[in-house]
């Protein structure tokens, strides 16, 4: 069986400052290269940098080799290192949702080992981090240098350019050796939920799109419509409505009746409906599909959120039986409800939906049914905003959201929570 090397870093030029990583992924039998990721990631800190790297080298082999993978991590950064080898406790709540999301990667293939290496020998992920950043500070996307048939992963985001400063951020973590752990355990000790939104904000994982939204389009608009279903018994009552496949109120048809014929006349020219599988919001859907004559397509990955145990229940109801589980929900999108998903899982199904329809109806007009959590997700990723963001929408019931991808790789939220056809 094939197995692979991962070789990444991560920078920032002021620390925090202006930052991007890279990974690099070989054949371990001859060392050639299969895969590169690289991404220029805003203004955050090296630490942080250098696990978005490992991050997207662990997604680079499983979009490789798949799930099981054997692979072996090499890196610079004697701080994530340590800590994805479970040798080292993480003491900066910052890092901890990254550590997690490492963690749950790592578990999805079979890594052999969590190696140091010095910088000298990491050369060619450095490049790639310093390219992107580089790229970035002229407000371009980072290209390959070359065009040798590589796999390359993640777009860039925009920073700034400056001399690379010391991993100063290693201070933060002093290492606290942690006895009986073996390599890949590191979500033995990551229970605890991040510490601010400050400190949260390091992590804007999972972004798309580049560019400000000052300049003019470059290139036709891909658009994304983003409707939520209309109302439903459970939306009334306001208890979390997840996989329960809860059908409209009459109150809910007449809210999709009224979106779909807004949606069905000028300026409105929809090309594809694409639906949640689950009933509410394929009822919304086909509420538009009848006034247009298109047909629905489902895409499972744009359902809503799975809320475990507390499906059916108010929030009150969970803040007396579940209290603690709440209060680390509230603080952590990376933590689940009891038997459920987070919302850092969320947003990876999201997104792979994303770059499904951004790649197949490019330059097209796409409108998207589905709930409170994915649309949020998408509003998240377009503006870039970290994931705790989603605490602070509100999405009413069979709202509308507008944002336009545009193939330079900018992307612009035009609207939110617009709900003029209910009034």
């Amino acid at each position: 069986m094939t197995s692979y090397v991962i070789e990444a870093d991560g920078g920032s030029r002021g620390n925090p400052g202006p930052a991007g990583y890279g990974a690099v992924v070989r054949d371990a039998s001859d060392g050639q290269v299969v895969a590169e990721a690289a991404e220029a990631i805003g203004v955050t800190t090296n630490n942080v940098a250098e696990y978005r790297g490992l991050i997207a080298g662990l997604r680079a082999v499983l979009g490789v080799a798949g799930e099981g993978a054997a692979v072996a991590v090499r890196m610079d950064s004697k701080l994530v290192v340590e800590q994805m080898a479970g040798r080292w406790k993480i003491k900066n709540e910052g890092l901890r949702p990254l550590a997690v999301e490492a963690a749950e990667l790592a578990r999805r293939l079979r890594v052999t080992e969590w190696t140091w290496i010095p910088r000298a020998r990491n050369t060619h992920a450095d490049r790639l981090a310093n390219e992107a950043m580089d790229a970035a500070a002229k407000g371009l996307p980072w290209r390959r240098s070359d065009s040798a048939g590589i796999e390359t992963a993640a777009a860039p985001r925009p920073g700034a350019a400056g001399p690379r400063q010391g991993d100063q951020t290693d201070l933060l973590d002093q290492p606290t050796t942690s006895p009986g752990r073996s390599a890949g355990a590191v979500s033995d000790d990551l229970s605890a939920p991040t510490a601010s939104v400050a400190a949260a904000q390091e992590r804007q994982g999972g972004v798309r799109s580049q560019g400000t939204g000052w300049g003019p389009p470059t290139r036709v608009a891909t658009s994304l419509l983003l409707l939520r279903h209309g109302e439903t018994p459970l939306s009334v009552e306001r208890r979390f409505s997840g996989l329960g496949d809860a059908e409209l109120t009459e109150h809910g048809l007449a809210q999709a009746g009224a979106a779909a014929e807004r949606l069905s006349r000028p300026p409105y020219k929809l090309d594809v409906i694409v639906s949640s599988p689950l009933a509410r919001a394929r009822r919304t859907a086909q509420a538009v599909a009848e006034r247009t004559g298109l047909p629905v397509e489902v895409d499972d990955d744009l359902r809503e959120t799975d809320f475990g145990a507390w499906e059916g229940h108010t929030f009150t109801e969970v803040q007396r039986r579940w209290p603690e589980e709440l209060t680390r929900w509230l603080a952590d999108p990376g933590t689940a409800p009891p038997g459920g998903e987070s919302f850092t899982r969320v947003a990876e199904r999201v997104q792979r939906a994303s770059d499904r329809l951004l790649e197949r109806y490019e330059g097209r007009t796409v409108l998207v049914v589905s709930h409170v959590t994915p649309i949020k997700t998408l509003l998240r990723l377009a503006l870039m905003a970290p994931p705790e963001a989603l605490y602070r929408m509100h999405l009413d019931v069979a709202c509308l959201s507008l944002v336009e991808h545009y193939a330079d790789g900018r992307c612009v939220v035009k609207s939110f929570n617009d709900t003029a056809h209910l009034r």
